[in-house]
């Protein structure tokens, strides 16, 4: 309707239904996109778009960019929520352990295990097409505050379901009916992994194409 022709567009993942970003980036070709101010696309666009997608800016590429393959990684965060009273705020939101005792702690030891350059089968959805499944995981930690936990993941790339299972992974160990994230990623076995996460909880988070931005965010402690 705005640029008045068909247009392709490309992002730089594929997330569930239910999932969340907060930094998705996306090319837009169209031929008639070189006649439209750069800078007043956002705007437009936001225009038409419905009210839980917002554009905060644009920008020229080179046909050669693409969105996905270009990126140099990819920053995840899964938030779950363990108040004693469901928030309404946090609805659709979060994942919802109401007033469930979880050892954080214990889920930052073994997320801790996960770092590095494995195999990661036993965190891949079990009807995921086959393929290379080795990734390189730069961060992954686990914080509390107040009722919120946030596990943090960063990698250079990620599996289907692959932050949802580790999620759900990191709470079955935290609450003692998995033991050991090490085993479990030798074991390079979908069944010795916990359960997948809600979906609900997860939120793309960054998305790197510059070098030393990945670098700074790996730093982060």
């Amino acid at each position: 309707m705005l640029l008045m022709c068909e247009c392709r567009i490309t992002g730089c993942s594929r997330t569930d239904a239910g999932v969340h970003a907060k930094q998705f980036f996306c090319t837009l070709e169209s031929e008639t996109l070189s006649r439209f101010p750069i800078e007043k696309l956002p705007c437009a666009l936001n225009h038409f778009l419905p009210w839980d997608v917002s554009v905060k800016s644009a920008k020229e590429v080179p046909e050669s960019f693409h969105p996905r393959y270009d990126a140099l990684g990819k920053a995840y965060e899964y938030l779950i929520f363990t108040g004693q009273s469901r928030d309404p705020f946090l609805y659709g939101r979060v994942w919802m352990l109401n007033g469930r005792k979880i050892d954080h702690q214990k889920m930052d030891e073994e997320a801790k295990k996960l770092l590095g350059i494995h195999d990661f089968s036993s965190f891949c959805a079990a009807g995921a097409k086959p393929g290379d499944r080795v990734r390189e995981i730069y961060l992954c930690d686990v914080s509390r505050e107040g009722d919120l936990i946030c596990l943090r993941v960063c990698a250079n790339g990620f599996l289907y379901n692959m932050v949802r299972i580790i999620a759900g992974t990191l709470y079955e160990c935290a609450v003692g009916t998995k033991s050991d994230c090490s085993e479990i990623l030798s074991g390079k076995n979908r069944a010795l992994s916990g359960r997948t996460a809600p979906a609900q909880g997860l939120y793309l988070s960054r998305v790197f194409y510059d070098a030393d931005a990945l670098r700074r965010y790996k730093d982060e402690k």
